[in-house]
């Protein structure tokens, strides 16, 4: 069973990072102020319960996140740029050092990216666009 200490340092905030962007680049793509509240508690409680519980210890670990790694003044394309690698780094990782935890992965990101879409009253176009490239990043179909 991989944990933590598995991964380097740089692994391990890719794939924190990876599964906060993916809520962020949601939330992100469909820009609406009055929006982002909801959609940061979903995203908030969305990784909470994974951390309570998660299919494994290492994604309850990932999901023990403090911060989403993007600053205040993170503009959409760097959320979206810094995101989708965070996601490549994450998997290829998981895929050589625990590939029995890259499906788990990808279902710890997905259920936060669409608790994000899914916030405040349905999911938009642009929202729907932002998933697919989770989706592809992640090597989901």
């Amino acid at each position: 069973m991989a944990t933590k200490t598995d991964f380097t340092e740089d692994e391990w905030k890719a794939l924190q990072k990876g599964a906060t962007g993916a809520g962020m680049l949601v939330s992100v793509s469909d820009r609406d102020f009055t929006d982002s509240f909801g959609e940061a508690s979903a995203l908030a409680k969305a990784l909470a319960a994974q951390h309570a519980q998660g299919k494994s210890e290492l994604i309850r670990e990932i999901a023990n996140i403090h911060g989403t790694g993007f600053g205040v003044t993170s503009s959409p394309q760097e959320i979206q740029t810094e995101t989708l690698s965070a996601l490549g780094t994450a998997t290829a990782a998981l895929g050589a050092k625990a590939p029995d935890e890259v499906e788990n992965y990808r279902q710890l990101v997905l259920g936060v990216a669409d608790a994000v879409a899914e916030a405040k009253g349905g999911v938009s176009e642009a929202e729907t666009a932002a998933l697919a490239q989770v989706k592809e990043a992640l090597g989901s179909t």
